[in-house]
């Protein structure tokens, strides 16, 4: 699915807020992204916003719907601003992107995306595709683990989540599984396989999914840029991002 940009315009993009985990400190953040949508043409919520396997709510009904009032919300308070949902691995659940269609069909500067987007020479996307060589086939295959899972994660995985947290082990699993430029030859190779990569006007990639904020890595004629992730002990940013017109 592409949304393609007709003028210069302003935009922020965030990924992996992990909404309703109890890990994620999303809510420290709020502020500032309410002020960026404020300022904003167009904002990106690239993937993970919110995360149904790990919620603390009640059951994953429950977050499904706080996850459809907040984006309802956000949409109402900032209406000169267009959000872009692009679904992530932990968005991937059938009934919450069934519900979240229905609400882009009566929310005018509500878009959703369910692989990526394009506007201008900028492409967002999640960025599961980091995880192993895929192609589109091979991703859609991927996230179907994901959505029809509707079982929340039994207490004593968060208390083995949380300490691993707490010893530092999340910060290292991600460096040695996500090397830089092994993550930037398969976004790379996705990308050209679903004819967006730098030969289609390609410059810019925002992704998400592997928690390590960057910005401006160059590689094989693209600038990577990753917002990082609100979880604890780990870097988190709003990314500002200037879209140009299409030549």
């Amino acid at each position: 699915m592409l949304y393609v940009s007709t003028a210069k315009r302003i935009g922020y993009v965030v990924s992996d807020l992990h909404m309703f985990s109890k890990r994620s400190q999303w809510t420290d953040h709020l502020d500032d992204i309410y002020r960026a949508a404020e300022e904003a043409d167009v904002f990106i919520l690239n993937g993970d916003t919110f995360d149904f396997r790990w919620t603390t709510l009640r059951s994953v009904s429950d977050t499904v719907d706080a996850s459809i009032a907040w984006l309802r919300d956000l949409a109402g308070k900032f209406p000169s601003c267009h959000f872009h949902f692009v679904v992530g691995n932990h968005d991937n659940l059938q009934v919450f992107v069934e519900a979240l269609s229905e609400l882009a069909a009566v929310t005018e500067n509500l878009s959703w995306h369910p692989y990526y987007l394009k506007l201008g020479d900028s492409v967002f996307l999640h960025g599961d595709v980091s995880d192993r060589k895929m192609d589109a086939d091979e991703l859609e295959q991927a996230r179907d683990e994901w959505r029809y899972e509707e079982k929340i994660r039994h207490p004593i995985l968060h208390h083995l989540y949380d300490w691993a947290l707490h010893m530092g082990l999340h910060r290292g699993a991600q460096a040695v599984r996500y090397p830089k430029k092994l993550v930037a030859r398969r976004v790379i190779a996705y990308l050209e396989n679903v004819g967006l990569g730098a030969l289609n006007g390609t410059r810019h990639v925002y992704f998400g999914h592997t928690h390590d904020a960057m910005s401006n890595y160059k590689y094989r004629g693209l600038v990577f840029h990753n917002a990082g992730s609100p979880m604890k002990g780990l870097e988190f940013n709003i990314l500002r991002v200037e879209l140009k017109e299409d030549e």
